[in-house]
């Protein structure tokens, strides 16, 4: 059958509901790169994007339309992007809500260039399995609870801070600035707000993407969710003990592509990202 297209006539046609993954952890822990990962050892990224049935979103995509005086700060390094409010979090609530449900969704697009969203969104196709990364994923219990399974990127902080100063320096922002930034929004608000949600994890991924045994776990567990095994990993599944069944480790999970049938799927690509 024709893909269905936003708004058009097959638009509400039920689709089978997504695996919601939250990935969550500090600036520069590696997120986005645990999640490529994630993808590569499945076989989702030499997959058409239509045809994926896994697929990345970012937090930072659903960033505020900043007023000009906002603007202003943030060219200068003064507004605080770490901050909850930073946030659109009543879109990004229905955004996931819609995702939840199995249903067609526009994403915002976000230039961080100018600190600005721009007119036109991507369209992002129901998927299987669904990881949405970003810094305060789990801060707000509405959003946190639409998880059915939450990590937590743990990385030493001094690994954080000399990967984002490389990254800044690359996209031609002044070191000063990126210091102060840093000591005088980042890490506190790291501290504050993004720090405490740790707990709400329900695996945490020390060393990020060098965590290859844990991440091959996660991995596993995503191959029996697309293998129709998704019941066994429900929350309610668990019976209020907080385990799940046991298995033999995973010995093929890079092998993990073979596994895949191919359906109507999108992927949103990764964007350049200011944290």
């Amino acid at each position: 059958p024709a893909m269905a297209s936003a708004g058009g006539p097959d638009a509400e046609r039920p689709h089978p509901k997504p695996f919601l993954i939250g990935v969550s952890g500090g600036t520069a822990s590696g997120k986005s790169t645990v999640c490529e990962k994630i993808m590569e050892l499945l076989g989702q990224n030499e997959v058409e994007q239509r045809q994926r049935k896994v697929l990345i979103l970012s937090q930072d995509s659903f960033y505020k339309v900043l007023t000009a005086e906002q603007q202003a700060k943030a060219l200068k390094g003064q507004y605080n992007f770490d901050h909850p409010d930073a946030f659109d979090n009543d879109l990004m609530r229905s955004t996931l809500k819609n995702i939840v449900e199995g249903k067609t969704v526009e994403v915002p697009t976000y230039d961080f260039v100018t600190h600005s969203r721009l007119a036109e969104t991507t369209v992002v196709y129901p998927a299987d399995v669904v990881l949405f990364e970003g810094i305060l994923v789990f801060y707000s219990q509405d959003i946190r609870d639409m998880f059915h399974l939450r990590l937590f990127v743990d990385t030493d902080s001094d690994v954080r801070l000399s990967r984002r100063v490389l990254r800044d320096m690359k996209r031609g922002r002044d070191l000063e600035q990126i210091l102060t930034q840093y000591t005088t929004f980042v890490k506190p608000a790291f501290e504050e707000f993004c720090l405490p949600t740790k707990k709400y994890a329900d695996v945490i991924i020390p060393r990020g993407v060098d965590n290859m045994v844990a991440i091959n776990l996660i991995v596993q567990h995503i191959q029996d969710i697309l293998n129709g095994d998704i019941c066994k990993w429900q929350r309610g599944a668990l019976n209020g003990h907080g385990r799940t069944y046991k298995r033999p480790f995973p010995e093929q999970a890079e092998s993990g592509g073979g596994v895949l049938a191919a359906g109507k799927r999108s992927h949103l690509e990764s964007s350049s990202r200011p944290h």
